[in-house]
């Protein structure tokens, strides 16, 4: 049974900086593609980054709201992905949701697994 976990979230303020994790399990080794979205109240669920562990070193994709501030990284030991948020933006206030799947994009739609998600709220 695959679980994605995700743990860190919380509150920052504008300019400061979070770092969330991902625990996974249960992942055949064809699904290689680990990502991070988030979702605001009315909006569809926005791709933010995915790493394609896949390669040595594993290929990163950023969407372009936050590339240069934001960081994916894959711990293969833990069987956990990262997300580091840095600068923190108003903007960046969403849920925010670990994914797993087989194709190395940020579509929603093509990935198969999903964690319950966690707030990440960014005040002035």
């Amino acid at each position: 049974q695959v679980q994605l976990v995700e743990s860190g979230g919380g509150s920052a303020q504008r300019g400061g900086s979070l770092r969330l994790s991902c625990a996974t399990s249960g992942l055949t080794y064809i699904t290689k593609v680990l990502a991070w979205f988030r979702q605001v109240p009315g909006k569809g669920r926005e791709g933010v980054a995915a790493v394609y562990i896949g390669t040595a070193p594993p290929q990163t994709r950023y969407s372009e709201s936050v590339r240069g501030r934001f960081a994916i990284s894959h711990d293969h030991a833990k069987s956990t992905i990262y997300l580091e948020m840095n600068d923190l933006k108003i903007d960046d206030t969403a849920m925010y949701y670990c994914a797993a799947g087989r194709v190395f994009n940020l579509d929603s739609s093509t990935f198969s697994y999903w964690g319950r998600g966690i707030q990440v709220t960014v005040s002035s």
